[in-house]
């Protein structure tokens, strides 16, 4: 690979003062203080009640209020078309000023982005928590600005954990197996449900190499997926899980994660990996929920804590319209606390920046949402600094349910990720 995809984990986060947000000095595409810039941004409700736009009404009022003479439009997409309606826009030289979506590096690869010390200050940069801010960044330079995130733990059912006589969660994988034995046991329908359908596979396998020390990367950044660790990982869930039958009913290749989570909703999965917004549901519908971090493998140990997967949405400025100061204002105005606070807790997600983390760390939040606070403070990401990670997270989500299926070899299946990936990469 030509650049590195993501540094090493980080385990640590500085948390300092509060640190406000403010627009940095003049650049040379400035297009004067005044006018109309417009932002596509994902749509995160799935009905009206929900929608977004409700606050993106309320922001962008706001901050015409505070910036007489600078209006924002906003055009909401669905998740399924934003990324490709965007793209057909820039190609199209239509690009939007602002876009808030899954990705962001094919943009940057192709010098089309604003970076964020064009926008913000480098105290406004140094704002953002660390693993999202790596994450957005290609080489030393952010140009994805994290907007909300979330991290993965493990849910397990309590009732069923009860009926089942397991009396502690999981630890180790070993611990994990005689869990779901013990829960299918008792009739559970899904004791561990492993969604490796295409829907998100990528997630759900970068949660299991990470728990036993492996991954998506080295520890240069370079992709690294059919690692030692990640075949043991398969050859270990093939063997231990998926052929006694511990996963349920149905193959691991062939479940989405949707269909995992609405099976989670109606009490028939013992355990099984999860994000807030999906505790929240649980337990609005009586559900009680136990949040704990992946169980770790037996080579590595109790005593290690591998990183959660964490995952984040991005907000990304396009240079094509020269609208730079008018973003600036509008971003310093959008990532103040209080807007991203209101964001993240109507989509139970978490904000991206240290000052608005601390004021959820004290704000009475759930045990279980501070503990996927706490996960993301340490979490791993994609590598969507990565221009080729769209095609190789495709890869991967079609593929790796095969590593699990009877007959085949592990090895093969990751080895042929991997040069699908090698191939990928050389591409960008």
């Amino acid at each position: 690979m030509r650049r590195r995809i993501y540094g090493a984990t980080a385990t640590a986060v500085v948390f300092g003062l509060l640190i406000p947000l403010s627009a940095c000095g003049s650049s040379e595409d400035d297009a004067g203080g005044d006018g109309t810039i417009r932002l596509v941004a994902a749509e995160y409700g799935d009905t009206q009640a929900t929608s977004s736009k409700a606050f993106w009404d309320k922001v962008t009022t706001d901050f015409t209020n505070a910036n007489p003479g600078i209006k924002v439009e906003v055009q909401l997409l669905p998740w399924a078309d934003v990324d490709r309606e965007v793209s057909r826009m820039v190609k199209a030289g239509k690009a939007p000023d602002m876009a808030l979506m899954g990705s962001y590096s094919d943009f940057a690869a192709q010098g089309k982005l604003y970076s964020a010390d064009q926008l913000l200050s480098v105290t406004a940069e140094a704002n953002f928590l660390q693993p999202l801010a790596e994450a957005g960044s290609v080489g030393s330079t952010l140009y994805g600005l994290p907007f909300v995130a979330s991290s993965r733990l493990l849910f397990y059912n309590e009732t069923l954990f009860a009926k089942a006589g397991i009396t502690a969660a999981p630890k180790t994988w070993t611990e994990l197996k005689a869990a779901a034995k013990a829960l299918k046991d008792k009739g559970v329908k899904f004791p561990y449900a492993m969604p490796l359908g295409p829907e998100e596979a990528h997630a759900e396998a970068m949660i299991w190499e990470l728990s036993n020390g492996g991954g998506y990367a080295d520890s240069s950044g370079n992709y690294n997926l059919a690692s030692e660790q990640n075949i043991d990982t398969w050859q270990w869930v093939k063997t231990n899980l998926v052929a006694p039958g511990l996963t349920g009913p149905v193959p691991p290749a062939q479940l989405n994660r949707a269909d995992a989570f609405a099976a989670f909703l109606r009490g028939e999965v013992g355990m099984l990996n999860g994000y807030p917004s999906l505790d929240h549901e649980a337990r609005a519908k009586g559900i009680s929920v136990g949040a704990v971090a992946m169980p770790v493998s037996d080579t590595i140990g109790t005593g290690e804590n591998p990183p959660t997967v964490g995952v984040a949405d991005w907000m990304m400025a396009f240079k094509q319209n020269g609208n730079r100061e008018q973003i600036g204002k509008f971003v310093e105005f959008l990532y103040q606390d209080k807007n991203l606070t209101e964001f993240a807790n109507r989509y139970h997600l978490l904000p991206s920046t240290t000052s608005a983390l601390r004021g959820q760390d004290g704000g009475g939040l759930s045990k279980n949402d501070t503990q996927f606070l706490t996960a993301l403070r340490g979490a791993q990401l994609y590598p969507v600094n990565d221009p080729a990670w769209v095609t190789v997270s495709d890869t991967i989500k079609r593929n790796i349910g095969r590593a699990v299926e009877p007959g085949v070899d592990p090895k093969v299946v990751l080895d042929d990720i991997a040069a699908k990936a090698n191939q990928a990469s050389k591409k960008h």
